[in-house]
């Protein structure tokens, strides 16, 4: 459990949560509550955590954790007509909330607030001794959400212990919503080595965010490529000097990870892959795209091969089941989580080439937009950009592309003209003509989910 891993490291150069509203020690985690409920309502009970704040789900983790039967982590773009199916699929009996729009709360289930004082609320729950089952949302789910059961010796078993020395103290900031998969893989990080962890506040703009960061000497930083690209043009991400800068949650490109270890030259560099339902795959620091491909036949605690076109991976880390009623299994009967995740091997390296969801089909050629868009991102002055399909009545559909600029002036007027025909000339170097952008549109930014990625209708 949680508490047990504080307390290995409790006193390690007084740690922190941090979401710029309030400061919460870490080791007042440890032996108390921060939930204001009688401690026999809490006992065995299944929980849904509905908050508005990040750290205030933190807090009610942490209180849960070894006492409630089931915790349910509910992400905050959970739409609020889904809450009475997720309560009623959950089998939920208590609701644990700091406020978030409380009348929109399912009538006739007991509902207790979290309260965030500085030294806790009171004495820790009393631990049943089971461990409990941690419930998260899969991402990009469109319509009634789903939902997946790990625990937590699953979710912590990518992380390494004891690997800090005590005279380097670690200060992790990330991008993440911990109530998503990727953001509570870091939130774990920081408690179980009592590290201090800032997290982003609700409203909080980007560049108060990396001054805050900044100022607090963050060490170890991580968010998804698409956090990382548009951080790359505030000038206060100029003010941190990470030891470690992390990514995942969808393709790490070269042009990223190349612009990364220019501004961070010092700094060690893991692009890790992991999925909700698979759990936490491997992390490449090498410096390069992809993963090398002898990682398919390495048997270890993490199994890998290609099957069909796409990843499967099987090891403690997966999903034990889906909570949902009518649920495929979330392994096949040899054990193996088929990601959907495409993979293409090219000599010694693996590449990730987008989801099978995704693939644009023009004229009955399969176009993945990842493919397309790490080459428009490999243009001079681009910043970021997305690949679509627009519906053809001849041959199905065509390929576009909306791109971000570095220098927004280059994409208006005469200037958007040269430098529309420079991306198209570069893609037609580098793809097949069916691969290349019909359209190019000039944006000045591109949509995001709450959890930190593009917008995609396959996410």
């Amino acid at each position: 459990m949680i508490e047990a891993a504080l307390k290995r490291r409790s006193g390690n150069n007084a740690p922190y949560l941090d979401d710029a509203v309030r400061a919460i020690p870490i080791e007042t985690l440890v032996g108390r509550t921060w939930i204001d409920a009688p401690p026999q309502s809490l006992i065995d009970r299944r929980a849904l955590i509905v908050t508005h704040r990040p750290l205030n789900a933190a807090l009610a983790i942490c209180s849960l954790d070894a006492t409630a039967e089931r915790l349910v982590i509910c992400p905050p773009d959970l739409a609020p007509e889904h809450l009475q199916l997720v309560v009623a699929e959950a089998e939920i009996d208590v609701i644990v909330h700091d406020g978030w729009d409380s009348g929109l709360l399912p009538a006739g289930v007991p509902a207790y607030c979290i309260c965030p004082h500085a030294d806790g609320h009171g004495p820790r729950l009393p631990v049943t001794g089971r461990a409990s089952q941690w419930a998260m949302f899969t991402s990009g789910t469109s319509g009634a959400p789903k939902m997946v059961v790990h625990s937590l010796a699953g979710l912590t078993h990518a992380i390494p212990l004891g690997a800090t020395p005590e005279n380097a103290p670690v200060v992790w900031a990330t991008f993440y919503d911990i109530r998503r998969f990727g953001g509570l893989q870091m939130l774990l990080r920081a408690l179980t080595g009592a590290h201090t962890m800032l997290l982003s506040s609700p409203g909080e703009a980007t560049s108060e965010f990396l001054a805050r960061v900044a100022a607090a000497g963050a060490t170890h930083v991580s968010g998804t490529p698409s956090h990382w690209r548009n951080a790359l043009l505030n000038p206060a991400l100029t003010g941190l000097s990470p030891r470690y800068v992390r990514l995942s949650g969808e393709i790490a490109d070269q042009p990223l990870l190349d612009r990364l270890k220019v501004l961070f030259p010092h700094a060690a560099m893991g692009h890790a892959y992991a999925s909700t339902e698979a759990g936490v795959g491997f992390e490449v620091t090498d410096g390069l795209e992809g993963f090398p491909a002898a990682y398919l036949t390495t048997r270890g605690a993490v199994e890998m091969h290609v099957q069909d076109g796409t990843l499967r991976i099987r090891s403690p880390r997966t999903a034990k089941f889906y909570l949902n009623a009518g649920r495929d299994p979330v392994a096949g009967a040899d054990g193996f989580v088929d990601t959907e995740d495409i993979i293409q091997q090219r000599g010694e390296r693996c590449y990730f080439m987008g989801r099978a969801s995704g693939v644009i089909n023009v004229g009955g050629l399969k176009v993945h937009p990842e493919e397309v868009e790490a080459v428009i991102n490999r243009c001079g002055g681009v910043r970021m950009a997305q690949v679509k399909e627009r519906r053809n009545p001849i041959i199905g559909a065509v390929v576009t592309a909306e791109v971000v600029l570095d220098d927004p002036s280059r994409g208006v007027g005469e200037a958007a003209r040269a430098t529309r025909a420079e991306i198209i000339e570069h893609c037609r170097s580098a793809l097949p003509d069916f691969k290349v952008p019909a359209s190019v549109k000039f944006v000045d930014d591109l949509p995001m989910t709450p959890g930190g990625k593009l917008v995609r209708r396959s996410a």
